[in-house]
């Protein structure tokens, strides 16, 4: 199974992946959450402006973040046939960037783990509570270390940092 992913650049710099790599990742989290189907998932890269608007309406959060994630939700009508819209991913080019230099991550090891993270979120993986928390980064870390990227929430001794 293949997601269709359409990834449309509102901002872009030199550290926005291909819009093949979010592809591949988008699909190595919806494999690994062991999700079966033809979908379709849109993905937006904005600038801060732009995700600071976003936060704000849809979290009363007047700030930008690093990536939201908006889930289609089921669909009555559609035909059987007829790829499942996933949702929606808006990531925020400037943040990410910002984070992987404040982290010290490289670019692309840091976009991949917030595509993975807003993917998990399109399928219904939650931060909310401890329990589901442990769950979602469990199946991020091992989604990240499975294809060469280390585990996002170690900082650079090896320790669990707080990025949620």
């Amino acid at each position: 199974m293949i997601a269709q992913v359409d990834v449309q650049l509102a901002a872009a710099d030199d550290t926005v992946p291909t819009a093949d790599d979010i592809a591949i990742w988008i699909n190595r989290a919806i494999d690994a959450a062991g999700r079966s189907g033809d979908m379709e998932v849109s993905v937006r890269v904005v600038n801060a402006a732009e995700m600071r608007q976003l936060n704000s309406e849809f979290r009363d959060q007047d700030k930008p973040t690093n990536v939201l994630s908006f889930p289609a939700g089921d669909l009555a009508g559609l035909p059987d046939d007829a790829e499942r819209p996933l949702g929606d991913i808006v990531v925020c080019s400037a943040v990410v960037a910002d984070e992987a230099e404040q982290q010290g991550k490289t670019p692309g090891d840091h976009w991949a783990h917030m595509i993975v993270h807003g993917t998990l979120h399109l399928m219904g993986f939650d931060h909310e509570n401890d329990r589901d928390a442990a769950e979602m980064e469990s199946l991020e870390i091992r989604i990240m270390t499975d294809h060469g990227i280390a585990n996002p929430y170690a900082d650079s001794l090896g320790e669990l940092s707080q990025e949620n």
